[in-house]
């Protein structure tokens, strides 16, 4: 194992004997902390070496490094013949960790760094320890179980600060506390988890770029989109993958991140595709990661031979990004005699394999015509060979979504209110309407909420600031979206 792998393990383990000594245990578990947590990542270990049925030296030699043990390979393979170890069993055996260190986190205010994002991210560069073992050859197997994984238990501690969060901010005005100064705040921020402070100096430029966990942070804070996010960290656990296979002078299988994200409007996709830009700066594959987002209009023309300029000049200012082509279907429709949106197609998949280094696309729409568009030009289906789908939010996800944008902004219902909002969307996913946009409707809903509650303000003579603060039953019950 490598030494800073090993020396974060270790300082996880005087982690769990310091939250020993405060009296913290994982619930429902009678051994002491430190030996829960072996316990843990042993079967976490186990429960990876087990996903692909492919057993190597290098993965044994891995597990009994790490915990100072001997094992052989047949020992491990009898262990796990007798004793399957399951996803559900590994996530709720790491998740009893995972919630000890995020109450010591909570209860800490992080003094000691975000020690249970620490835990996620030890437990992560483990994984990839595995998958980069040379000897490996069903890689993406593990890949897949270690995204799967991980995206469960960052979704679990995602959901139990917000929880906590709300609890706490029932009982402490937000105003009285600048936020930067929260202890939730704090927690998220920290950025050194040994312990120790910082060494060195950041300039104003680099504050402001977000680092991957920041990002991969928003990635799941985001609401619903559950298997979206499953399968986004399994392909950024793949570049990583990749990443350290370069650096080990290993040879690389080729990989096209060329995407379709099919869904219907407002389920995100321009947000993931927004974030996935970053993200993929962050890890190195993209030179600048910005997004440049275009549909039918920005890349044809009407007259012959302008087409491929506009197209050329569209990729040109997308090249060390994202190029997202929003309803990508209308490329290939009939819109009459002359069918420009070929020309611009095939300009499109000329420069997808002379920049293939240096440029990602992502094509965008309904999830049935994009199946006609990538059936409509033999290219398009060889290089957009990943297809991300996106569901419909449902009825309490869009409530999630509402709620999130009145915290945002400082607002909070009454209880009427509430009722209201949410009997609202109820109806709204399960009629089924045409119309329906998803989180467009959500941003609709609250934008005539807000003009609602301004119309009622303006009528009262003393406007305290609880009543700027409160969004009541009046102000939402007639709203109606078409």
């Amino acid at each position: 194992m490598k030494r800073s792998l090993n020396q974060t393990l270790q300082y996880l383990y005087q982690l769990c004997e310091q939250y020993e000594s405060q009296g913290r245990r994982a619930k429902g578990v009678n051994l002491p902390l430190k030996d829960y947590a072996q316990f843990a990542i042993m079967k976490f270990m186990l429960y990876l070496v087990g996903s692909d049925k492919n057993i190597t030296d290098e993965e044994i030699r891995l597990i009994s490094s790490c915990h100072r043990i001997s094992l052989t390979k047949e020992y491990v393979m009898k262990f796990l013949e007798e004793k399957p170890i399951s996803a559900d069993e590994i996530f709720n055996i790491l998740n009893k960790l995972l919630v000890v260190f995020t109450e010591a986190d909570i209860q800490n205010e992080a003094r000691y760094g975000s020690t249970s994002f620490l835990l996620l991210e030890f437990l992560n560069e483990l994984g990839l320890e595995f998958i980069t073992d040379e000897n490996n050859q069903n890689d993406d197997k593990m890949t897949r179980a270690l995204g799967v994984l991980m995206q469960r238990l960052r979704t679990f501690r995602s959901a139990y600060l917000k929880s906590w969060m709300k609890m706490h901010h029932d009982q402490i005005n937000p105003f009285a506390m600048p936020e930067k100064n929260r202890p939730e705040q704090r927690m998220e921020r920290a950025a050194d988890f040994s312990g120790e402070e910082q060494k060195h100096s950041t300039s104003p430029e680099e504050s402001q770029e977000e680092t991957l966990e920041e990002l991969l942070g928003k990635l799941n804070q985001l609401t619903g989109l559950t298997k979206v996010k499953e399968d986004l960290h399994s392909l950024i656990n793949l570049l990583k993958v990749h990443k350290i296979r370069a650096q080990r002078n290993m040879p690389q299988a080729s990989v096209s991140l060329h995407m379709v994200f099919s869904g219907n409007p407002g389920t995100g996709k321009t947000t993931v595709a927004r974030m996935l830009g970053k993200i993929y700066k962050a890890v190195g594959v993209l030179e600048k990661g910005h997004l440049v987002e275009v549909d039918r209009s920005g890349l044809v023309s009407g007259y012959v031979g302008q087409t491929a300029m506009k197209t050329k000049q569209v990729i040109e200012n997308a090249l060390g990004g994202v190029l997202f082509i929003d309803e990508a279907y209308a490329l290939t429709s009939n819109t009459g005699g002359n069918d420009f949106g070929t020309e611009a197609i095939n300009t499109l998949l000329k420069a997808m394999e002379d920049h293939r280094d240096n440029l990602i696309v992502i094509v965008a729409g309904y999830t049935d015509l994009m199946q006609e568009f990538l059936d409509s030009n033999p290219g398009l289906r060889s290089r957009f060979n990943k297809q991300i789908i996106f569901e419909d939010y449902s009825p309490e996800e869009l409530m999630n979504i509402f709620n999130g944008m009145c915290s945002e902004a400082f607002f909070r219902l009454t209880e009427k209110a509430s009722e209201r909002v949410q009997e609202f969307f109820t109806n709204r996913v399960y009629q089924h309407l045409p119309s329906f946009a998803n989180g467009r409707d959500v941003r609709n809903y609250f934008e005539k909420a807000l003009t609602n509650q301004a119309n009622r303000l303006a009528t009262m003579v003393s406007v305290t600031d609880e009543d700027l603060m409160t969004i009541t039953e009046e102000d939402v019950k007639s709203i109606e979206l078409f």
